[in-house]
Order: structure tokens, then C-alpha cells, then sequence
């Protein structure tokens, strides 16, 4: 209690993005945003219900969290996250939104997509979004925030296979999805077009919030001789970088600039802006202009791209990548996106988490 008054408190000195300890649904916690802003979103509420990786997971909770809290900053609206530690939270997390008459409840990840489908057939006048799931599209109110993850994945393929020594590159997946496995063709294409004797080894940690699952999965490539590794895990992840890090072998993030968590470590990332289409979704709602439906961020539109940090890429690697964003923007690189789109392209048994 004495931590949500002081996050009472200190945002009523406009101090944003507190996080308070709170119960709601099953052990979940919550946090809260409440910044005057600017008036047009006055009285708007915003709320986030994350997955297990949690918002603090360096990933696309975290960015989700970002946005909505620019969108306090810039557009005055309320704002509050609970995070779910199991799945069990997803539904209890959603209520609680609902009872508190909340404006927009945004679903961060498709683990959520059955909860929120419940929760938004019985409350047909409540908006809702979701990241990274299109189940939810043929409901009236429900706005289905995707990205084409694959484009960003084959930019930093790309860095992987022109960085690479030892020609040994390393991929660790969060849990084996259509949506999920984009991330790993793209990823694949992108660094045998640029290195044509690569070979990446691969592993599916099956979470999203085990870190030491991603470090044993890091560590196990590291020993096979891969001086690269990509992880596409959310907060599995985290132990992928401190893998590499401890290892003194490059790591390369994902949704989210992670050159912070280990700025010497850190190659690039591949970024998905989930803080910008949750910021928009806010805004739709301060503007009155919620659309349900599917809404598809892409390279073209800086929904998907390579993190602005390039500390540790050389010119040549930065040209190049360049190069290859204008050739993917305008049709003369297709990604891969399915299985069927990259066997057929580069031959069946490379990529290895989709069977």
C-alpha cells in the first residue's frame, strides 16, 4: 500500500512510469502512468495487460510500455500495466481493466489471443488491441497489431553473416509459431545471402521467461564454435546476452534497441516497433478513430528495421545493410515469411524449429 501512495504521489508531481506493487488476477503486478500531458486525452484510460516475459523484460513488453507511457507524455491519457506471471492472469488481468472501465486494453502477444477473445465477446462496447496475433480480426472490437518481423530478422542475418568468423552463427527462438518462426526465415535468408558458407545453428527455448534456458541454449552454441547468436526469446533472451557476454562473442537483440543491456556485446538488434503501434492505438482513442481489423507495421513504414546503434558495426557492414533495406523496400529482396516461401528458395531442413 505505502507503494501505490507513493506512486500516487509522485504522479501527481508528473513523474511517469512508476511501477507499483499490486495484486489483481492471480499474483499479477501493476503499474501505473499518470502524467496531465497534454488535455486531448484527458480522462482517456489506457491499460496493458503483458505476458509472462513481464514489462520489464528488455523486449516488446518493455516497448509496448514505452508507448502507451509516450502517449501520457504527449497526449495526457492514463495509463497503468499488469503484468500476468502465468497464463492463468491473462483473464483476471483483462477484468480488471474491464471493471475499471478502461478505454483501450491492449494484449501484449498472441498467448493472450484466446483470453482476449473471451473477454471481448462479452464486452462487445470495451476496445481492445493485440500484438502479434490476427485471430481476433473478425471481431468488431478488436484491432490486431501486426509486423513483418521477417524483414528486420533478415537485416541482422545479414550483419550475422558478414560479421561472422568462424562462418557459425547461433538462433534462439522463444517458442516454435507461425509468427515466431518469421523471425527464424528471415533471420536464415538474411545470412546466407550474405555469407553463402554460413551455417546456423538453432534451438526453440519453448519461453518467453526463462533465462537460464536461453543461457544454456547460447552456451551450447557457443561450444559448437558459433561466435554470433541471435535470440528472438523476450526475456529467454536476457540469458542469450549474458551468455555472450561471459563468452566474449557477439549477441544480437530483438524488438527493442538492446545495446544498453551490454553495449559491448550487443552487435545490433532487430527492431519491431510495438511502442509506436501502441502509441498509435492510443491515439486512435483520444482521436476517436479506433478501426478494428488487422493493421500490418512494416520496413517500408519503420514498423520493422535494424536499431539505430551501430557502435560496433564497421562502415562497410552499415553500407551494406543500408543497401539492402532500399532492395527489400522496393521488391528486389522478397523475405521469406513460411516455411513454403523459404524451402523453396533455400531448400528444405535448414531451418529447423518450424517441424
Amino acid at each position: 500500500m505505502k507503494k501505490k501512495l507513493l506512486a500516487g504521489l509522485l504522479a501527481a508531481a508528473m513523474v511517469f512510469s512508476l511501477a507499483a506493487c499490486g495484486g489483481s488476477g492471480g499474483g499479477s503486478d501493476e503499474g501505473s502512468s499518470d502524467d496531465s500531458g497534454e488535455e486531448g486525452g484527458a480522462g482517456k484510460k489506457v491499460g496493458i495487460v503483458t505476458d509472462v516475459g513481464g514489462v520489464n523484460d528488455g523486449s516488446f513488453n518493455q516497448s509496448a510500455w514505452e508507448g502507451v507511457s509516450r502517449a501520457v507524455d504527449e497526449l495526457g491519457i492514463e495509463a497503468k500495466y499488469l503484468e500476468s506471471s502465468t497464463d492463468a492472469d491473462y483473464i483476471p488481468n483483462i477484468e480488471t481493466f474491464v471493471d475499471e472501465e478502461y478505454d483501450l486494453i491492449i494484449c501484449i502477444g498472441y498467448q493472450l489471443a484466446d483470453a482476449l477473445r473471451t473477454e471481448a465477446e462479452a464486452n462487445p462496447d470495451v476496445q481492445f488491441a493485440i500484438v502479434d496475433d490476427a485471430t481476433c480480426a473478425d471481431l468488431d472490437n478488436v484491432a490486431c497489431l501486426m509486423f513483418e518481423q521477417c524483414q528486420a530478422s533478415y537485416l541482422v542475418g545479414y550483419v550475422a553473416g558478414l560479421t561472422t568468423e568462424s562462418n557459425k552463427i547461433g538462433f534462439v527462438l522463444g517458442m516454435s509459431t507461425d509468427t515466431m518462426n518469421e523471425f527464424g526465415y528471415g533471420y536464415c535468408a538474411g545470412a546466407i545471402d550474405a555469407n553463402p558458407d554460413i551455417e546456423v545453428l538453432q534451438t526453440n527455448a519453448n519461453s518467453f521467461a526463462d533465462t537460464a534456458a536461453g543461457k544454456t541454449a547460447a552456451n551450447n552454441m557457443i561450444a559448437e564454435g558459433a561466435d554470433v547468436i541471435f535470440h528472438a526469446a523476450g526475456g529467454t533472451g536476457l540469458g542469450v546476452i549474458d551468455a555472450c557476454k561471459e563468452a566474449g562473442i557477439w549477441a544480437i537483440g530483438v524488438d527493442s534497441d538492446q545495446s544498453s543491456i551490454a553495449p559491448e556485446t550487443i552487435l545490433t538488434s532487430a527492431l519491431k516497433r510495438v511502442d509506436n503501434a501502441c502509441y498509435d492505438e492510443a491515439k486512435a482513442v483520444v482521436d476517436g478513430a479506433f478501426e478494428s481489423g488487422v493493421k500490418t507495421y512494416t520496413l517500408a513504414e519503420a514498423g520493422v528495421d535494424i536499431a539505430p546503434t551501430t557502435d560496433n558495426l564497421t562502415e562497410d557492414i552499415i553500407t551494406a545493410v543500408n543497401d539492402v533495406k532500399e532492395s527489400i523496400m522496393n521488391g528486389d529482396v522478397e523475405v521469406p515469411k513460411t516455411k513454403d516461401d523459404f524451402e523453396s528458395k533455400y531448400g528444405a531442413g535448414i531451418y529447423k524449429l518450424a517441424e
